[in-house]
């Protein structure tokens, strides 16, 4: 399978900047409030959870580029329909067995369950659209 580097790239910087939107913009007072303390750690490296992340949204971004490639998905909507289904297929209903044993409230994993649907639907879409013959 040929993998175009450049556009996994690009897909783990823009899953990476939406989460900031995600989390410092949008649904920051809701998602501060529902998870408690746990999201306000004063012992945290204030760097290091953002370079881990960036590292594992190039994972995401390189798994999702090979199946996209095996599944032929050459144009955005293809991309974007095979982000969609990982998430309905995959990481929606693991996820949500977890919260629903944990107790933890269905408008929290609104909010930490809906980003990676939005960014895998986004990733999709650019490496579905992004046409140019990786080497």
């Amino acid at each position: 399978m040929k993998t175009n580097y450049l556009a996994v790239l690009v897909c783990a910087i823009v899953y990476w900047l939406i989460g900031g939107l995600w989390y410092g913009l949008l649904f920051t007072k809701p998602w501060m409030a529902l998870e408690g303390p746990a999201a306000q750690s004063a012992n945290m490296n204030p760097i290091l959870p953002y370079v881990i992340t960036l590292a594992l949204n190039l994972l995401i971004a390189f798994v999702l580029a090979q199946i996209c490639a095996w599944r032929n998905a050459n144009t955005a909507a293809r991309g974007s329909a095979i982000g969609i289904l990982l998430w309905l297929g995959i990481v929606g209903p693991i996820t949500f067995t977890t919260y629903m044993y944990e107790g933890r409230s269905k408008e929290l994993f609104a909010i930490n369950e809906f980003y990676p649907l939005v960014g895998l639907c986004v990733m999709g879409a650019i490496l579905g659209a992004w046409t140019k013959k990786a080497a």
